[in-house]
């Protein structure tokens, strides 16, 4: 990466206009699978999510030479955009057949797929809702293993679960940017295990000033812009 990610005037992830503003947009499209009968866990959706970004970002489509390079380095040049659907039945089966790839967790399945222009998403993914992606957790997620990445959600924002997994793969790609190429390839072979937990507020200050990558939302959706949405506390940056 040529240039700093972290420093507020050259984050993607600003709310404060630039010049590459003028330029063409792209968004990250992930579809989350909820049937009305059997939606995903809340907690087990944002943390397949975070995977998913991963997992685009990883992919061999989506570096070098591959199909999707280009168009990945066109989205990771401006501001990093993300937008949360969802579908069931037969919305989900079409969303299966358009080129991506399908990331599973415990009761979570998302589809995430190349960056598409803000203005041109394909058909059969600009036809699915945005809004319905509220999730619940059963149960109380366990505690975090203190030896797997967390992505530390702001306890003071109340986020909805589509708005929240677009965040927690915010704060996976900063993690991601952030790691050696020994990093990564270690991250990716075991599988990218993570967690995503909401930090109680003593936590959430030691970790916002603690240099861990920090998502500062743009504020186009539900929070004001400038918000800290995600800490990314990866054991290797610690």
């Amino acid at each position: 990466m040529s240039h700093d990610h972290t420093s507020t005037s050259g984050s993607p992830f600003r709310s404060e206009p630039s010049e590459r503003d003028q330029g063409q947009q792209f968004v990250l499209p992930l579809v989350v699978h909820i049937e009305k009968a059997a939606p995903p866990a809340r907690t087990d959706a944002l943390e397949t999510a975070a995977r998913s970004v991963l997992v685009m970002l990883s992919d061999e489509r989506s570096l070098g030479d591959g199909e999707w390079a280009q168009v990945m380095r066109d989205w990771q040049d401006a501001r990093i955009r993300k937008v949360v659907r969802r579908a069931r039945g037969a919305e989900w089966r079409r969303v299966e057949a358009l080129p991506g790839i399908t990331v599973s967790g415990k009761s979570a399945e998302v589809r995430v797929f190349p960056p598409v222009p803000l203005d041109g998403w394909p058909k059969d993914l600009a036809k699915l809702q945005v809004s319905g992606t509220d999730l619940d957790d059963p149960e109380p997620p366990a505690k975090a293993d203190p030896a797997l990445p967390v992505l530390w959600l702001n306890p003071d924002l109340g986020m909805s679960a589509g708005k929240a997994m677009a965040q927690a793969g915010h704060g996976a790609q900063l993690a991601w940017w952030e790691l050696s190429d020994e990093e990564r390839t270690a991250w990716r072979d075991a599988g990218f295990p993570l967690a995503v937990r909401s930090a109680d507020p003593e936590r959430w200050a030691q970790l916002t000033s603690s240099g861990l990558p920090l998502v500062r939302d743009a504020g186009f959706t539900e929070i004001a812009p400038g918000s800290c949405t995600v800490v990314a506390d990866h054991p290797a940056l610690r």
